[in-house]
């Protein structure tokens, strides 16, 4: 089974051919991304017209590029699959109609993906990871804890009532004024920072619900800054490490409680699996061994050009799919907002606009 995957829902222009075996084995025949940071970066931040415009003007090259370094054509893919959310809806609509075009032209079955899916099965791609196992989804735009029970079976069981912890992260780094992308500058600034210096609070620690909450700690910085301005480097690496130290003891303490919550109500998981552009951070990722290896259980965190968004996830997510007979129409419609887990209720408090809660 080939399977080409395009991804457009926020700053990545990505596509992807993806072959899947009977057997549940996989290969990457191709995988194209075209970041579009050095267009944001005078922004600090994703502007969206500009993401819009700049898939409009790069995808049909990508789509070719991908499908030229897989060696295989059109007539040969057993189905087309695109992001159609969640995500910024200009790009989504890009993704979608391309990869309709596509499967109308050829009479090929369309796949309409969710994002939030491909990440959850990438492990199934990279690490053949077999159901039942625990998601920690953490990026610019998503902060959750959900179970994986099976394609199209998720039970989300934790997700942030504000910020997105990559979100949080970017935040504090264009308030210290760092360059964007901030997560990356922030680790790399707290790496020469105490982080025993400012007294940060550790949010949502303790309590029983698997939720996070980062809005307080961000604005604890905010008013740190404010005390010391003018910054000298050292305050900044100081208060880069103070964030991030807070940042970790209450993943930890969040994803403790959401792998209880796993065993309580699912049994024990194959595995703790990290995914999005958060996993890619050297320091949480030490923190996530510590939470698994208190759990017993096996730390997965696929290779940091697919934790980030990427058309192999989409073609995977598309493949798997389609085995289970899933299939879309062409009246398909994007989706700016939309759940991975349909039965999922917004925490008490929950206040956060951004795509995809």
């Amino acid at each position: 089974m080939l399977v080409l995957g395009i991804e457009t829902t926020c700053d990545e222009t990505a596509a992807a051919v993806v072959e899947r075996q009977a057997d549940g084995s996989a290969r990457i025949l191709s995988n194209i991304v075209r970041s579009q940071t050095e267009e944001h970066a005078p922004y600090g931040g994703v502007v969206p017209e500009i993401a819009a415009r700049a898939h409009v003007e790069l995808l049909d090259g990508i789509v070719a590029s991908a499908m030229k370094e897989s060696g295989v054509g059109f007539p040969r893919l057993s189905g087309v699959a695109a992001a159609a959310g969640p995500g910024l809806i200009g790009g989504v609509i890009v993704g979608l109609t391309t990869a309709k075009a596509i499967a109308f032209v050829h009479r090929t079955p369309l796949i309409a993906v969710n994002h939030l899916e491909a990440h959850a099965l990438t492990p199934r791609l990279t690490d053949a990871l077999e159901f039942p196992y625990c998601l920690f989804l953490a990026s610019g735009g998503h902060t959750q804890i959900v179970a994986v029970l099976g394609v199209g079976n998720y039970v989300r069981l934790g997700t942030t009532v504000d910020d997105a912890m990559g979100e949080a992260f970017d935040k504090v780094a264009k308030m210290l004024g760092l360059p964007y992308p901030g997560g990356p500058q922030v680790e790399r600034a707290a790496a020469s920072g105490d982080a025993t210096r400012f007294n940060f609070p550790r949010p949502m620690l303790g309590r029983p619900d698997a939720n996070f909450s980062l809005s307080g700690l961000k604005t604890a910085v905010r008013n740190e800054i404010g005390r010391i301005n003018p910054l000298e480097p050292q305050d900044i690496s100081d208060l880069c490490a103070g964030f991030q130290a807070a940042v970790l003891e209450a993943t930890a303490d969040r994803l403790g409680v959401g792998l209880k919550l796993f065993q309580e109500r699912f049994g024990t998981p194959r595995a703790l699996v990290a995914a999005g552009g958060v996993a890619a951070n050297q320091a949480i990722r030490a923190a996530l061994e510590s939470v698994a290896a208190r759990a017993q259980t096996a730390l997965i965190i696929p290779p940091p050009a697919l934790c980030t968004d990427n058309g192999a996830m989409i073609a995977w997510a598309g493949a798997e799919r389609l085995v289970a007979g899933l299939t879309d129409t062409l009246e398909t419609p994007p989706r700016a907002r939309w759940l991975l887990d349909a039965s999922a209720q917004a925490p008490a408090g929950f206040a956060n606009t951004r795509a995809g809660f």
